[in-house]
């Protein structure tokens, strides 16, 4: 044990060596990508300064930096980062990569390629890593997502001393703005890049941003007047997830009649919430969810019945049975694969009517 930590011990003084001979820039003048506004700290997703009728947790959560990710070329044969956190916490339903880290790829044969990662220090609000080191001198188009459930309060990029690195046209078309739960946000992910709406973006190449609020997408009238002052192509929402029966059908109305009023052609796009594992054996819990759903769709077939072509509802279809949750509720990463499978057709025949493509 105590050569096993001494060997810990000089890899970890090893890539610290290593990445304060590199050359850092701001990965603020570089390109971000998948942000619904312009805010104060650019990896902020809202700036809920605008919406002071949002509820303390939804602000928290959507100062997080989940989805957004900086995209740049470089030709070094090294990359780092740096950077300065708020929340550095532990989650025991994902990984710390996912939660408080960093997740690169890079583009290869015209296809995003998973490349390295980088994680934070425990409950340190600094952290320092080398993602990925000991490649060609090629120059190299790369996307790197920020944590799921921490804020950054500054980012730097490492390079070799003698290396290029340069901000890079965004990759991605159109915009599509995600609003949901804690699925959209991203819980129980390896990575960042496996949330769903990331997966959809590298396999489409359209942008989808991801607006997820872990537990707290429950049809808030505050949060269907922030989407009302967003601009994008189409919308879609993963709002049943968290509020019971009753809540939805006492909400949904009116939250499709704000955002309607601000944007009265856009698709928007409503996901049936997934069926749940916890529900298996437990037979209350089956119950709820049962007519959760049940509720959902009854809502969702008034609304379009009632005349809006230009509404939809999906259903991800994840089967409880399938072995891709990892707490009953949160999809692992086959879970949001299965998921992204499920959505992709869907949602690009839907967006093809709108010459979103």
């Amino acid at each position: 044990m105590k050569y096993l930590f001494i060997f810990l011990s000089g890899l970890l003084l090893g890539i610290g060596v290593r990445a304060q001979e590199l050359r850092y820039v701001d990965a603020a003048t570089l390109t971000l990508v998948n942000k619904a506004q312009t805010t104060v700290n650019p990896y902020h997703r809202i700036d809920t300064a605008r919406y002071r009728d949002l509820t303390a947790p939804a602000k928290r959560y959507l100062l997080h930096s989940a989805g957004i990710a900086v995209v740049f070329r470089t030709d070094s044969r090294t990359i780092a980062a740096r950077w300065r956190s708020c929340e550095h916490r532990l989650y025991n339903h994902m990984t710390g990569i996912a939660a408080t880290g960093l997740d690169l790829y890079i583009r290869r044969s015209g296809e995003w390629v998973p490349a390295g990662f980088a994680c934070n220090r425990p409950a340190e609000a600094e952290h320092q890593a080398v993602i990925v080191e000991k490649m060609d001198s090629t120059e190299k188009e790369c996307l790197l997502y920020l944590p799921v459930m921490d804020q950054i309060v500054s980012l730097e990029i490492g390079v070799d001393p003698d290396a290029r690195i340069v901000a890079a046209d965004n990759p991605f078309r159109h915009r599509i703005v995600v609003l949901g739960s804690s699925i959209t946000h991203g819980i129980a992910a390896s990575r960042a890049g496996m949330a769903y709406p990331a997966q959809l973006e590298r396999r489409t190449g359209l942008e989808f941003i991801n607006l997820g609020i872990s537990g707290n997408c429950k049809l808030d009238a505050s949060q269907a007047r922030m989407i009302a002052r967003i601009s994008a192509d189409a919308f879609v929402f993963d709002c049943f997830s968290n509020p019971l029966g009753p809540l939805i059908e006492e909400r949904l109305a009116e939250f499709v009649a704000i955002i309607r009023a601000a944007h009265p052609s856009t698709p928007l796009v409503f996901l049936q919430t997934v069926v749940r594992g916890t529900g298996n054996f437990n037979l209350e819990r089956r119950a709820g969810e049962l007519h959760k759903r049940q509720t959902a769709a009854e809502g969702m077939r008034r609304l379009i019945a009632a005349g809006d072509r230009n509404l939809y509802f999906l259903d991800p279809g994840l089967d409880p049975g399938s072995e891709a949750l990892v707490d009953g509720t949160h999809p692992s990463d086959l879970g949001f694969k299965l998921i992204a499978d499920r959505l992709e057709k869907q949602l690009l025949r839907i967006f093809k009517h709108y010459d979103i493509r």
